[in-house]
């Protein structure tokens, strides 16, 4: 699944790409992914309608379009949006450049991406160009809603959210906080808790124990305050590199031009178990917490 990083990714590129926008129309194959109208009701509530911008909270994505709309889209396990212009000389579509120097244009929208086609918007910006969104699902499960803002803003799943690792109220006041709540709850299992706090999976959460030297099954009350800052600093750390370089693409993420990221190529523990820690050279392991697997050093993490 996305986490942040791959989501705040996939959102900068839409700003950038389809921002002041205007939906012209709206086709699915798969209307159950619309959760809270008919398919025919949401083409008519959604055309004609200017994009105003697109926001992130944890790994939800909201596009907020003009007469005080929000499209709420969650990717699950394996969602892509991939914005494509297109080419009316011949009306096939071209591919945009990519923002990442690390893959050959030739590769964009391969079949990974391509052949899972759930549902395409077709927008049309300020100059009467053509483009799509055409959003990839291989396994259909994921979430498209379209309702009025107020009323996205309150849904029971929004709401629970805890606050976004990356959101300027996340603050080590508030890390504080969240962690006295679960005094006796394992570190490793906090930090994916998306009511606690928004946007961590599992890829991040090993590299960022990794990198604040902490094993995931440590208590909460036996982490020392020293420890707890630098396990604060290592979230922000850890996050803000990942989004620099554009995700992870470990196995199906894609940006918007369909590229991999480039995080995979600084993985320290994340599915490397079986080989050596880079800083020590003791094996890397993997346990199963919280029903998902974590990998760790057992030498540099205490």
């Amino acid at each position: 699944m996305p986490e942040l990083p791959e989501v705040q990714t996939v959102v900068n590129d839409l700003n950038e790409k389809i921002k002041g926008d205007v939906v012209v129309s709206f086709w699915s194959e798969w209307p159950k992914a619309i959760k809270n109208k008919t398919l025919k009701n949401f083409q008519k509530e959604i055309v004609g309608r200017q994009i105003f911008g697109v926001r992130r909270i944890g790994k939800n994505m909201f596009v907020d379009l003009s007469g005080g709309k929000t499209l709420y889209i969650h990717l699950k396990m394996t969602g892509h949006l991939l914005v494509k212009e297109q080419d009316t000389r011949n009306n096939n579509q071209t591919k945009l450049k990519t923002q990442n120097p690390n893959i050959k244009k030739e590769n964009y929208f391969d079949d990974r991406v391509n052949q899972y086609i759930r549902h395409k918007w077709i927008l049309k910006d300020k100059k009467n160009r053509l483009k799509t969104i055409e959003f990839s699902d291989m396994r259909k499960f994921a979430k498209i809603v379209l309702d009025d803002t107020e009323k996205i803003n309150n849904l029971k799943e929004i709401k629970a959210l805890g606050t976004d690792a990356l959101s300027p109220e996340f603050t080590f006041q508030k890390f504080q906080e969240i962690l006295e709540r679960k005094p006796k709850g394992q570190i490793g299992i906090i930090l994916m808790d998306q009511n606690l706090i928004a946007g961590i999976g599992n890829i991040y959460r090993s590299e960022i124990l990794f990198e604040a030297e902490i094993l995931p099954e440590r208590r909460i009350e036996k982490i020392t305050m020293p420890e707890r800052k630098k396990l604060y600093a290592a979230i922000g750390k850890i996050l803000k590199k990942a989004v620099k370089l554009r995700g992870t693409s470990d196995s199906d993420y894609r940006d918007t031009a369909g590229a991999p990221g480039g995080f995979q190529k600084v993985l320290k523990v994340y599915r490397r178990d079986k080989q050596a820690c880079q800083k020590c050279g003791t094996i890397i392991q993997r346990k199963t917490l919280g029903q998902r697997s974590v990998f760790f050093c057992p030498k540099c993490q205490k």
